[in-house]
């Protein structure tokens, strides 16, 4: 969930190399969606709606591609790799509008990772068990507390790799997006082979099976906020716009494409998740793994998806950790938050304070957010506002003119989606959701009111963001 990317040295200014073509940009988009999100929250998705649960992730891909017109227009438009936060400080100018969308950002970047880091160690419990069970010992059910305990060694592996220094490489995306891919595609084969040996029930597809509370319409307004969560990714793929080969051309058809694979295997997944496991029984964290064990009991898939999942959401909490910290780093090289984040490494020139800080913020979000569905509610929460702010960018920059071509999506699309990802922010939700979102956003006001202070009384400076081109530092 990056609205930023990995820089070289700060004070490398050269252009970067366009090296994507449209095969590798369209595994990164499909890459960069999969993951967390349908490995993750697939089973929350379900307890709203019941059977039907495919039909949020068809919403959440509608609304998606909505909003990726209006990416598409942007990124054609100004290709340059800052992403919401230039498109916004272009459209309105206001610096702490600005700061804001990128400071939410980060904050996605976490919620995100944390997500990914509960459902890395629920898999790892999985992965346990399987392991126990070639040496011929019983299975154990770790408790909520060690999945916690769990989680947070996770995050601090990946502290520790993020400040020894990893540069994203493209070629291991592709890499870890056949990982990710294979886990769902074995889930939709089992799904063929458990209707080809009859023990696959279809009818429960379309079954609704709301909460007592809440009607359908709210039942799967509130699904359709979670389940967007699997579908956030494509945004990061502005990030690369300056190292792809003829963007203004490649990247409508490729985002596209790339959307809509995604989409297709999401809607598959959920079909064969639901039609060999009732929505009841899937549990949170590892419900892809539950419907392989009870579609193929007899093949040894069950056996290597723990594993494949770990890798598919290890992936995302890497890449979303370093996000987040590089992006607070380039904040604080502006002066817009306290210097001190901008502080690196010696020898390994790493954003140490920023790693540290980005690291005890999703520590506290696993410690204290209870569930899988809470955290990765919240990352739906954060973007959706950043996509409400798009669109409507997309709209304003309608009477900023460029002097080359670019990609114009139908002005009605913009407004549609500015409606929807509003609308998806509605009061639907669980409280704890916006809560969460509301301390992040008050501890970047805080961080900001400090930095503001400073600024103010001992260098007589204005705090304001000098390059939002450079957010990444």
């Amino acid at each position: 969930m990056a609205d930023t990317t990995v820089a070289a040295a700060p004070e490398e200014e050269k252009e970067l190399k366009r090296v994507l073509g449209p095969k590798l940009l369209l595994l990164f988009i499909v890459g960069d969606i999969l993951g967390t999100g349908i490995y993750a929250v697939t089973g929350d998705v379900a307890k709203e709606v019941g059977g039907a649960v495919w039909l949020p992730f068809l919403i959440a891909f509608a609304v998606a591609t909505l909003t990726a017109c209006s990416y598409l227009e942007l990124v054609t438009k100004y290709p340059q790799a800052a992403g919401a936060a230039l498109y916004t400080h272009k459209a309105f100018g206001i610096h702490f509008i600005t700061f804001l969308v990128a400071f939410v950002v980060m904050c996605s970047g976490i919620t995100s990772a944390s997500t990914a880091a509960r459902a890395f160690a629920a898999n790892g419990e999985a992965m346990v068990s399987v392991v126990r069970g070639w040496a011929g010992l019983p299975a154990i059910e770790a408790s909520d507390g060690t999945i916690t305990v769990l989680a947070i060694l996770f995050m601090v592996v990946v502290a520790i790799v993020n400040l020894r220094g990893v540069a994203e490489s493209v070629y291991a995306n592709v890499v870890l997006t056949c990982v990710e891919l294979s886990g769902l595609l074995i889930v939709i084969f089992v799904g063929i082979f458990a209707m080809s040996e009859g023990r696959a029930d279809f009818s429960r597809v379309v079954m609704f099976d709301t909460p007592e509370d809440k009607g359908i319409f709210m039942a799967v307004s509130t699904a359709t906020a979670l389940a967007f969560f699997a579908m956030v990714g494509f945004e990061d793929s502005v990030n690369m716009a300056e190292e792809t080969k003829n963007p203004e051309k490649i990247f409508p058809k490729i985002m596209l494409t790339g959307l809509g694979i995604t989409g297709l295997i999401y809607v598959l997944v959920s079909i064969s998740t639901i039609a060999l496991v009732p929505a009841g029984e899937l549990g949170e964290g590892t419900p892809l793994l539950t419907v392989v064990q009870v579609g193929a009991p007899g093949l040894p898939f069950d056996q290597i998806f723990p594993l494949i999942s770990m890798f598919a959401v290890a992936n995302s909490a890497l890449i979303n950790m370093m996000m987040a910290s590089r992006l607070l780093y380039g904040l604080a090289k502006q002066r817009v938050l306290p210097g001190a984040f901008g502080k690196v490494l010696e020898g390994r020139r790493t954003p140490w304070v920023a790693i540290l800080f980005t690291t005890l913020l999703a520590i506290g979000l696993i410690t204290f957010v209870a569930g899988i569905s809470n955290l990765g509610g919240t990352t739906s929460l954060l973007l959706l506002a950043v996509f409400t702010m798009v669109n409507i960018a997309c709209l304003v920059l309608r009477r900023d003119s460029v002097d080359h071509q670019h990609f114009r999506t139908p002005t009605f699309l913009p407004i549609i989606g500015a409606v929807c990802c509003a609308f998806l922010l509605g009061p639907f939700r669980k409280p704890e959701q916006y809560l969460i979102a509301l301390v992040l956003l008050g501890i970047g006001v805080v961080l900001w009111l400090i930095a503001w202070s400073v600024n103010r009384a001992l260098y007589a400076r204005k705090t304001y963001l000098k390059d939002p081109t450079d957010l990444s530092g």
